[in-house]
């Protein structure tokens, strides 16, 4: 089934072409809307336990070196390992911290050490399942539709960010953690029944042992391309200069406007939506690169637009704006990824991503943060957005291929498509129960969740 060339409504064509995409997808948003009630309920239980901002702010600290740790040792895995596994057992282990939450909650006098053990739990085991996740999708998915599978999983994780935290603080103000805990709970049971149904993922032939050998050769991998190069060091760069979500409250107290607040945190997810439901017309781009940089410099202009502008409606509609630039940066950025990585380092790289899409903004929260209590809140939004269109420009200049990268004559998405439909150089056989394209329907695949800028799927 071809699409018309006019079309803006979200092309579709992934979910038809594969029955695992669409297990994928739908496993992926009830665990969203599961962990969003601990997401939700933690730091709210953190704070009527300690009554301390720091408290709070400390499971931030706890969660990001395990992060980092498990997220790269979690790359070599899913590149090791069979990724159904990987991702069932992770999902599993979710499972049982949130069920540690629903005990402790239940106590007469819950502890607090536990909520903190969870928290970097959590951020291990997503640190370990996010690669094997990630590198999945180009498998069950015929490559020429990445773009378009890119943008339903960002449309997935969109819905969820803005309905799942929504619907969670419901949860928590009338019926008390210990209820949002066992919907998180109920959310991973669920879940697993759902990974359970997934086919098996086998690594490419003689896949190495997960070492720090193995970590530092996908590394390698990585700086030898300066496409990919170009999508970390982009993504990374937007979100570390023009991240300010940590001072809205600032911002909207400068505007006269606390009731606002929670408006201003939405309207980026409602961008993020806007685009994904009009996201027709990214099937027929074949300059993913450009997408990238002018998806980050968007993002930029808008957060300094924000940053100027006295006006809360003008604000709102620039975060609008701002989300609607980062998801199309998202989208060239996972589309790039699939297409061109190689079957024996998708899954190393992809730890690479969970890094890259993880630590920009809790680093950008900081510049964020010691920026307004240096210059003033709306300085600080302003002037970071315009960092954030100058280091894009700079790295886009430093690493000219992104811009020229081409979907149909880049050598890296040439070599990947052969691959694919020639069943070479690892995916074979194995990649035969997992894609299941129409008759007649092109090869095609995709990838992640292009703003889901959270580090990990909190129970």
């Amino acid at each position: 089934m071809t699409r018309t060339p006019g079309a803006i409504l979200p092309d579709l064509t992934p979910f038809r072409s594969s029955r695992q995409f669409r297990l994928l997808w739908v496993q992926g948003l009830v665990t969203y809307f599961g962990s969003s009630m601990a997401m939700i309920a933690l730091p709210l239980q953190i704070k009527d336990l300690t009554d301390s901002p720091l408290a709070v702010g400390a499971m931030g600290a706890v969660e990001l070196v395990p992060l980092i740790v498990f997220g790269l040792y979690g790359g070599a895995l899913a590149d090791a390992a069979d990724r159904r596994r990987v991702i069932l057992l992770s999902e599993a282990g979710l499972g049982l911290l949130a069920v540690v939450l629903l005990v402790n909650g239940l106590l007469p006098e819950p502890a607090l050490w536990p909520l903190y053990v969870v928290a970097a739990g959590v951020s291990a085991l997503a640190g370990l399942q996010r690669p094997a996740l990630d590198s999945l999708m180009a498998r069950i998915v015929p490559h020429d539709q990445l773009t378009a599978a890119a943008a339903l999983n960002s449309l997935r994780w969109q819905i969820g960010a803005v309905a799942g935290p929504s619907l969670a603080g419901v949860v928590v103000a009338y019926a008390g953690a210990p209820t949002a805990y066992a919907v998180t709970v109920a959310g991973f049971a669920v879940s697993v029944l759902m990974c359970l149904r997934l086919a098996p993922a086998p690594p490419s032939g003689e896949a190495d042992r997960p070492s720090l050998r193995t970590i530092a050769e996908g590394a390698r991998y990585a700086w030898s391309k300066p496409v990919l190069l170009g999508t970390y060091a982009i993504d990374l760069a937007a979100m570390f200069f023009a991240f300010p979500l940590a001072i809205f409250p600032f911002l909207a107290q400068d505007l006269d406007a606390e009731w606002a607040l929670g408006l201003m945190y939405g309207a980026i997810p409602l961008g993020s939506i806007v685009v994904s439901l009009t996201s027709g017309w990214a099937s027929r781009v074949r300059r993913h690169g450009r997408m990238v940089a002018l998806g980050a410099a968007g993002w930029g202009l808008a957060m300094a637009a924000a940053g100027w502008m006295s006006n809360i409606w003008l604000v709102l509609l620039c975060l609008v704006a701002a989300g609607g630039g980062d998801t199309i940066s998202g989208l060239g950025r996972s589309t790039i990824w699939n297409q061109t990585i190689p079957e024996e380092f998708r899954g190393r790289l992809a730890g690479i991503e969970v890094l890259s899409y993880s630590c920009g903004p809790q680093l950008g929260q900081v510049r964020a943060g010691a920026m307004a209590g240096w210059t003033g809140t709306r300085t600080a939004v302003w002037s970071g957005g315009l960092a954030c269109v100058a280091a894009v420009g700079l790295l886009a200049g430093v690493l000219p291929k992104l811009l020229t990268y081409h979907a149909d004559t880049d050598e890296d998405a040439l070599r990947r498509r052969a691959q694919k439909a020639g069943g070479q150089a690892g995916e074979g056989r194995a990649d035969e129960p997992l894609a299941e394209p129409l008759p007649g329907a092109e090869r095609t695949a995709a990838e992640r969740t292009a703003a889901e800028r959270t580090a990990a799927d909190t129970p």
